[in-house]
């Protein structure tokens, strides 16, 4: 595993990071969710991303019970708030604090590494979060601040309270081989700020390792089978989203490594990310993705990722 500075922070993240949406917490069992979170820390993983939303809360809980026996030095928390829980939700100075000590509490530690806003609040005056959650870093509950999914103008507004207010030192986009919406923006900017990328959907939803074959119907189970995933999934459903995909196999099998490990290399590739975080049901796939921070892609293979999926990519 290899490892890289978390912005202008002194944290340093393990290149693949562990994700629980969707799985931890209630989405699988929880022996397969215990072998996933102790084959993590086996290969080096040392950063665990939730949120209090997740499983309704349960992501936090479970996290907490797997934790608890770890030196609380030995891995990087990361959490978030925004998302509607309970009738409660947005990042009003109210909600960051009685979100943190909610969090803490199901995550049974003291603080969190990594503190991030879910989405940007427009309900909220920006001033009253960025207060909020400096409070939150003051009083020891948080080391750092983040967001996920904010814009350019609305990370720019932020740093603009800056020194009065602490600033953000990662932002968590999804990005990947077929999205890469984020790079015309709000990479450069974070680059500027001593900002890094966490990003989320590396694979886009499964769909980058290649088993969504064109002209066949998904696998009952999948993400792409499920009623609940059309937000996340539709666009990767598309006949030519998927052709394109298949186009990347022999990329990947010249290089003798798999789908996802060459769509993990190459988010990685920039050098304002320092983590990708992957989502697993088993172990297997937690060693698969883990392998993939050891690999660099040259010029000619990036060309050819580039060359294969023109025709498709969200830019």
């Amino acid at each position: 595993m290899r490892y890289r500075q978390l912005g202008s922070s002194d944290l340093n993240v393990s290149e693949i990071s562990l994700g629980s949406w969707l799985t931890y917490g209630g989405g699988i069992e929880k022996a397969a969710a215990e072998a996933c979170v102790a084959k993590a820390f086996d290969l080096g993983i040392n950063f665990i991303d939730t949120a209090n939303v997740y499983a309704r809360g349960g992501a936090e809980s479970f996290l907490g019970e797997m934790l608890a026996s770890r030196p609380r030095e030995s891995y990087v928390l990361a959490t978030k708030l925004y998302f509607a829980m309970n009738g409660d939700r947005g990042l009003s100075r109210e909600q960051v604090h009685k979100q943190i000590d909610l969090s803490l509490g199901r995550l049974r530690t003291d603080y969190v590494d990594l503190y991030q806003c879910h989405r940007y609040d427009a309900d909220t005056p920006l001033e009253e979060t960025m207060e909020a959650l400096a409070e939150v870093v003051r009083a020891g509950k948080a080391r750092y601040i983040g967001f996920s999914e904010w814009t350019a103008p609305q990370i720019q507004a932020a740093l603009d309270f800056v020194p009065r207010v602490e600033k953000f030192v990662s932002s968590q986009p999804q990005y990947s081989i077929l999205w890469r919406v984020p790079e015309s923006e709000v990479m450069p900017l974070c680059a500027a700020n001593g900002i890094s990328q966490i990003v989320w959907s590396p694979l886009a939803q499964g769909v980058l390792t290649g088993k969504y074959q064109p002209g066949r119907a998904p696998e009952t189970g999948t993400r792409a089978a499920s009623t609940s995933m059309g937000w996340a999934m539709d666009r990767f459903r598309d006949e030519g989203v998927l052709e394109a995909v298949q186009r990347l196999r022999p990329i990947a099998d010249d290089l003798g490594i798999t789908m996802a490990q060459l769509a993990l290399a190459w988010v990685l590739r920039h050098e304002n990310v320092a983590s990708a975080i992957v989502g697993a049901s088993r172990p297997e796939q937690v060693e698969d993705n883990a392998a993939a921070a050891g690999i660099d892609l040259d010029e000619s293979t990036l060309q050819a990722i580039d060359d294969a999926v023109a025709d498709v990519v969200a830019r």
